[in-house]
């Protein structure tokens, strides 16, 4: 497999998998393996088509789709390209171990290369605890609610969990090994707004100024479908849009969250004053 970490905003990534040549020692097993991730791409390239649409039913269906699925977290559809680390896949994994065997390309001129290892730990190890939360919740919540209403959250909760203790697992391990991407480089190269990665802030000052900054867009809704076409994984495409929109969103309601608070302070301070 290969990650992608691709910023979103000058604070936020995502981080993405792409499955490459799947083994095992079984060939029924592979064959499977190979008809299912088949199956997701053509899935993926017909979605995309029917996005290009300006009408029609295909279009209807893409536009409801896509609302229903921007719900959910772009950190967790992330996790979730990411898959489960299961007990032959570790023993493998660690066979390899020292020849870092899982590539992630980046942006070189957002991110500095040192700071790779450290943002996929941040990224692998922030949401466990939600996600074993919400897992557990749901089961909670089986009995009382519709359990075929919680059973698709729950196992999307499953899919993120297993795939965020898998990339821990192998930065733990020193597997993954950083590969600055020009084609990334050329494909951001229109923004050339810097990355907030986790190393820049050294010191609590730096720390202080770094969160005192304006969190910026880096991407928008027009790049996704760009980069996907670059790398060739249509799927991509809406993976980048989701994660936009929801992070514009969070900005929106951030900055009008503060410009209330500037106000309401601004009155406060004006009824001291009479």
């Amino acid at each position: 497999m290969r990650l992608f970490l691709l910023p979103i905003s000058t604070r936020r990534a995502l981080i993405y998998c792409q499955r490459l040549n799947v083994t095992t020692t079984n060939e029924q097993t592979n064959v499977a393996l190979r008809w299912v991730d088949q199956g997701s791409i053509k899935a993926a390239s017909l979605w995309a088509s029917w996005e290009q649409k300006e009408s029609g039913w295909q279009k209807w269906l893409v536009n409801r789709g896509n609302a229903a699925l921007r719900r959910i977290a772009y950190e967790e559809w992330g996790l979730k390209s990411i898959p489960a680390l299961s007990t032959r896949r570790k023993a493998e994994e660690l066979k390899e171990k020292g020849k870092k065997i899982v590539e992630v390309s980046f942006p070189p001129s957002l991110i500095p290369e040192e700071t790779v290892t450290e943002l996929l730990k941040k990224l692998g190890t922030e949401r466990q605890g939600l996600h074993q939360r919400s897992l557990y919740w749901c089961f909670i919540g089986m009995p009382i609610a519709a359990p075929f209403g919680l059973v698709p959250i729950a196992y999307s909760h499953w899919k993120a969990l297993s795939g965020s203790k898998h990339l821990e697992f192998l930065v733990d391990n020193g597997l993954v090994t950083p590969k600055p991407s020009k084609i990334l480089d050329e494909l951001y190269s229109t923004g050339k707004l810097s990355f907030d990665t986790p190393s820049v802030s050294t010191t609590d000052k730096s720390s202080t100024d770094s969160n005192n900054l304006e969190e910026k867009m880096i991407l928008h809704k027009s790049d996704g479908k760009r980069i996907a076409e670059a790398l060739e994984l249509p799927e991509l495409d809406m993976e980048l849009d989701r994660a936009v929109w929801q992070v514009e969103r969070a900005l929106k309601a951030e900055k009008e969250k503060k410009e209330k608070k500037d106000v309401d302070l601004a009155n406060s301070e004006a009824q001291k004053k009479k």
